[in-house]
């Protein structure tokens, strides 16, 4: 039962945000329409009596049929009718910046064909359908209440909740409604959204953690398989994608272990699993195989030092989901001295193999497809490609123009490659102890030393002279010779020997002279 203090609390929430701008057309439909009983459902309700923000509000309004539902919203602002044959209305009401988007919709009744499709469903809206029916369709018992709006008391009861989803909600636990197989099999996707709500309701601060529920969870594993088939792809790829990066960029380590335990990993990406008991040499490695790495490392992405060694700025979804991936070539070149005749345990090539292997896994599962949150595939593959740069190289005897190339990069970001260099770095145990960042910090150090060259002292000073300039000075026609000019006045540049267009003529006349 919803306590009579807790609904005071609810009911002045709720208060809270109907004197919002974007809000006042309730109000209006209210009075236009007294009969009208409208209900705050879903997400929203969720995230409200979690006191969590959120943007995303969906409305159930009983009592006034669908086309005079449509006309008062279109008096009040834009009516897009994407998905009126499901009975919803996304609505953006006039003079509101910034612009929200309201699904408002009647209440429906779903009559699923039970094939796992999410669009295999036939949807039935009516006026007078109570609001409990409504809420019988939906997915989890948390994201199956509703809260009445414009409702004038304090003490009335205001929350709707006929599955205990309020009770669940307080001991964290995530459950379907009804039967569990009943609910996937009227649409598979919500197994990986189950996933997704435990990795966001989890954030690495969350204590005690939130639990799926043991049927669901049960549920959940027996019908991972059915999320591809051969026959026919049941669940698009695009919201595979989305539930997978959600799970993935809201708690690396949470998702990483569920998608391994429902079986995700098995239907979805089989190449993660071979990193399950592939050794590493153990001077080098002593937190455990591939597997182990691999998930310490996605937990240091949290690390509060990851900030003072790479600077401010969240991790990226690139960065996440190359770290999930960083060395996922290793099985496929491990090299032992049993096998091969090696010294130890070698991964030659790794890097190379692992960004190929994770480029296929990417455009497999359309990974950049998901609206805001799709990854650049290319710039996941360039820092997997490149997250052994700190450890292969003399970081001393690196040239300026190699550290210009890795860390200023115009097309990937150099702060990403710091950042997914920390998580391996910090995953990284040897018989001595955690893998120090000598190399790591002489980076730094050089990284700081080429911004000094400039005025502002954060980024590199811009090229002295173009292709142009060269071509014009010296009567020469576009050519790869240009490019190499170019090189290497901007080599001189960054080593601080040259610091005018003046200079950089006077070096390139000597060198071209030489060259006669």
């Amino acid at each position: 039962m919803f306590l009579s203090r807790s609904n005071i609390i609810l009911s002045l929430k709720v208060k809270l945000l109907q004197r919002k701008k974007s809000f006042f057309f309730l109000r209006d439909l209210k009075r236009k329409y007294p009969q009208a009983q409208i209900y705050l459902v879903g997400g929203a309700v969720r995230d409200l009596l979690l006191s969590h923000s959120t943007q995303d509000y969906d409305f159930v309004v009983r009592n006034i049929p669908l086309d005079l539902l449509k006309d008062f919203l279109s008096k009040n602002g834009n009516v897009n009718l994407v998905g009126q044959a499901f009975g919803v209305l996304k609505f953006i009401p006039d003079e509101v910046q910034p612009h929200h988007v309201f699904d408002i919709a009647l209440p429906r009744k779903d009559f699923s064909f039970k094939t796992g499709g999410y669009r295999d469903v036939r949807t039935q809206n009516d006026p007078k359908l109570s609001i409990e029916e409504d809420l019988s369709r939906r997915d989890f018992t948390i994201n199956a209440m509703a809260i009445e709006i414009n409702s004038n008391s304090l003490t009335k009861k205001i929350l709707v909740d006929p599955y205990g989803g309020y009770k669940d909600l307080k001991q964290r636990i995530i459950r379907s409604v009804g039967e569990p197989e009943e609910r996937f099999k009227e649409d598979y996707s919500r197994i990986l959204r189950g996933i997704r709500f435990a990795c966001q309701l989890n954030n690495v601060f969350t204590k005690p953690k939130w639990k799926i529920e043991e049927k669901t969870w049960q549920a959940m594993k027996d019908k991972m398989s059915c999320l591809l088939s051969p026959k026919k792809q049941i669940v698009p790829y695009e919201v595979i994608a989305k539930e997978f990066i959600k799970s993935f960029i809201s708690n690396p380590v949470r998702a990483f272990d569920l998608y391994d335990r429902s079986n995700g990993f098995k239907e979805l990406i089989p190449e993660v699993l071979k990193m399950k008991n592939c050794p590493q040499p153990e001077n080098y490695h002593t937190e455990g195989d591939v597997w182990k790495h691999t998930r310490l490392s996605l937990e240091k992405l949290s690390s509060p030092n990851l900030e003072k060694k790479c600077g401010k700025g969240a991790v990226s979804n690139e960065v996440i989901i190359a770290t999930l991936f960083h060395d996922l070539g290793k099985p496929y070149t491990i090299q032992t001295p049993e096998k091969d005749g090696t010294s130890r345990i070698r991964f030659n090539d790794h890097d190379v193999v692992g960004a190929e292997k994770a480029k296929e896994i990417a455009k497999r599962l359309r990974l950049s497809s998901p609206e805001k949150v799709g990854i650049n595939i290319d710039e996941m593959v360039w820092l997997i490609k490149q997250h052994m740069v700190l450890i292969k190289g003399d970081i001393a005897k690196m040239r300026p123009r190699t550290i210009e190339k890795y860390f200023f990069n115009p097309h990937y970001s150099g702060q990403k490659l710091l950042q997914i260099s920390f998580a391996d770095i910090s995953a990284t145990i040897t018989k001595e102890g955690p893998l120090n960042f000598d190399k790591f910090d002489q980076m730094l150090a050089r990284i700081q030393g080429l911004k000094e060259l400039s005025e502002n002292k954060k980024e590199l000073p811009k090229p002295l002279i173009t292709g142009d300039d060269v071509m014009e000075e010296f009567n020469l026609s576009p050519g790869p010779y240009i490019g190499k000019l170019l090189g290497l006045v901007r080599e001189e540049q960054l080593n601080g020997h040259l610091k005018s267009k003046k200079q950089a003529f006077e070096f390139l006349k000597s060198i071209y002279d030489k060259s006669k």
